[in-house]
């Protein structure tokens, strides 16, 4: 029975764990909404977006050094230390076009949500792995306010998959 118990305490802990990084992760997401609508603003693309070390980790492409300064004013204005949150913006000015013209993917291609989608089953057909699929939510904030929330016949814009 003690070997049981153990099998059940460390299968329980994991689910804790998990929870608790889903719970870390809707914390933090709340807590930094303003510089998320700033990046949507911005038309700064999100590459990651989730928990790593107990903070939240971004990792994003700016269009512009204008923008990622925005990105990072807007930090400091939540959270002056930026104590729980890492982020690693690069600028791609190439992007700067595309954005203008309302894509910013700087290549990618559109795909139409079928029905039986949802983008966790896009992004293991573009990438290979599901959990990409807030690369594509958040290539597509003009359209999306719900990463759960899909339409059949929606035209979304897919980055490239570069490899991460």
């Amino acid at each position: 029975m003690g070997l049981f118990d153990k099998m059940f305490g460390r299968g329980a802990s994991d689910a804790e764990q998990q929870q608790g990084a889903q719970q870390r992760f809707n914390e933090l997401k709340n807590k930094y909404q303003t510089v998320l609508t700033t990046a949507d603003n911005e038309r700064i693309q999100f590459m990651n977006l989730h928990v790593q070390d107990n903070k939240l980790f971004i990792k994003a492409i700016a269009p512009s050094d204008e923008a990622k300064s925005k990105f990072w004013d807007q930090i400091k204005l939540v959270n002056p230390n930026a104590d729980d949150i890492t982020a690693d913006i690069s600028v791609d000015s190439s992007r700067a076009m595309g954005a203008a013209a309302g894509g910013g993917q700087g290549g990618g291609q559109t795909y139409e949500v079928k029905g039986g989608d949802n983008l966790s089953k896009i992004s293991k057909q573009f990438y290979g792995d599901s959990s990409e699929y807030m690369r594509i939510f958040y290539a597509n904030r003009d359209k999306l306010n719900d990463p759960d929330k899909i339409q059949v016949g929606q035209k979304l814009t897919i980055p490239p998959d570069d490899g991460k």
